[in-house]
């Protein structure tokens, strides 16, 4: 790894203003700065940057995850916001939407405005 550095998130949208209003408001990131080509925000010291695209088609697997400490906890206060998990039919997963592997770690995914697979996890 490069000593010193620091991990950058990218994450592509067509829509910036809607993608903002999602990561503030359901997913609670710092908003940090906005410019031609992206907008960055804060998640606990790692930069994310919103990315304008013209087009593009979203990835059939997780992008982007964050590890929480209890995603019984996270997963109820995201619906609560109006987030709907993922549901995956070769998976057995909670009501909530939480599958546990089989070493027992918790992961529940969902997409955010643009269509991107984003997850929670607990290990």
């Amino acid at each position: 790894m490069i000593p010193g550095s620091r991990i950058v998130g990218f994450i592509p949208t067509q829509n910036a203003e809607r993608a903002l209003d999602f990561y503030q408001t359901v997913l609670g990131l710092q908003f940090i700065s906005d410019d031609s080509f992206a907008i960055v925000l804060d998640s606990n010291g790692t930069m994310i940057r919103l990315v304008r695209v013209e087009s593009f088609t979203p990835a059939p697997y997780t992008i982007l995850g964050w590890q929480v400490e209890d995603i019984g906890i996270t997963v109820k206060e995201l619906i609560a916001k109006g987030l709907v998990f993922e549901r995956y039919s070769f998976l057995q997963q909670s009501d909530d939407g939480i599958w546990t592997t089989p070493e027992g770690a918790k992961v529940a995914w969902f997409h955010d405005s643009d269509g991107n697979t984003l997850s929670i996890s607990q290990h």
